[in-house]
C-alpha cells in the first residue's frame, strides 16, 4: 500500500483474518486507515461453526469481578478493532499510537460515502478462498452474538446505494452533453481554430521525451567540448616542453 494521507478500506468480500494483519503492518508503519462496510467482511467457516467458537469466547470472563473483563464486542468494527489490536502492542506507546490510526465503521457515513475506497487484493475472499469452502458473513455473526442494527444498516446501506445510482446517472448524462457541446462549438470555431493555426496557436501537445533527448544530447555535447579543451591543453604543454 503506497503511504497516502488517508486510506478508506471497503471491507466487503474481505477475509478477517488476512485485512487484519494488513492493516495492522499499514497502521505501524504510520498510514491512516479508516475501515467502512465492516459488516461485509468474511470469515472462512461456516456461519454454525464460528457461532459456537464465538460462543465460546462469551463464555471467557474474570470470576472474581467480570467488569473489569474481557470485553466481548458484538458491532462488526469492534470486533474488528479487536482482532488488529490483537496483532499490535496495544500497551506500549507505539502499539496505542498505531491504533489512534484506525477508524472502522458500520455502513458508509459521511463524509467516506464520497471517497474513494479501495480494496486489498491478498486479502479478498473470491483471491484467497478456494470456491468449494464455507463462510459466513461478520454481520450475520454478530447479529447472532447480540448486535442489533443489520437491518437497519441494510435500510441505510439501500438508500445510500440508490442515491449514488441516481448520481452516476446524471454525471453521464452530464458529460454526453459536453461533449455535444463541443463538438457543436468545434464546427462553429472552425474558420478561427484555422486563423489561430495559420498563427501559431494550434494544439499544443508536449512531447517531455523529445526534451528530454534534447537537454541529454547538449549535456553530452558539452562534456565532449570540454574533453577537447582538455585534450588541446595537454598538447600544449608537450610542445612547450619539447621547446624547452
Amino acid at each position: 500500500m503506497v503511504f497516502e494521507k488517508v486510506v478508506v478500506i471497503d471491507a466487503k468480500g474481505h477475509l478477517l483474518g488476512r485485512l487484519a494483519s494488513t492493516l495492522a503492518k499499514e497502521l505501524q508503519a504510520g498510514q491512516k486507515v479508516v475501515v467502512v462496510r465492516c459488516e461485509e467482511i468474511n470469515i472462512s467457516g461456516s456461519l454454525f461453526r464460528n457461532k459456537l467458537k464465538y460462543y465460546a469466547f462469551l463464555k471467557k470472563r474474570m470470576n472474581t469481578n467480570p467488569s473489569k473483563g474481557p470485553f466481548h464486542y458484538r458491532a462488526p468494527s469492534r470486533i474488528l478493532y479487536r482482532v488488529i489490536r490483537g496483532m499490535l502492542a496495544h500497551k506500549k506507546p507505539k502499539g496505542k499510537a498505531a491504533l489512534d490510526r484506525l477508524k472502522v465503521f458500520e455502513g458508509c457515513p459521511h463524509p467516506y460515502d464520497k471517497m474513494k475506497k479501495v480494496c486489498i487484493p491478498r486479502a479478498l475472499k473470491n483471491l484467497r478462498l478456494k470456491n468449494h469452502r464455507k463462510f459466513c458473513r461478520l454481520g450475520d455473526l454478530s447479529t447472532l452474538a447480540g448486535w442489533r442494527h443489520n437491518d437497519l444498516i441494510g435500510k441505510l446501506e439501500t438508500k445510500r446505494m440508490t442515491k449514488n445510482e441516481k448520481y452516476y446517472e446524471k454525471k453521464k448524462e452530464d458529460a454526453k452533453l459536453l461533449s455535444q457541446a463541443k463538438e457543436a462549438a468545434k464546427e462553429e470555431c472552425k474558420e478561427i481554430d484555422a486563423e489561430l493555426a495559420a498563427l501559431g496557436y494550434g494544439d499544443i501537445v508536449p512531447n517531455y521525451s523529445t526534451e528530454k533527448a534534447e537537454v541529454e544530447a547538449k549535456e553530452d555535447a558539452a562534456d565532449d567540448a570540454g574533453d577537447d579543451a582538455e585534450d588541446d591543453d595537454d598538447d600544449d604543454d608537450d610542445d612547450d616542453d619539447d621547446d624547452e
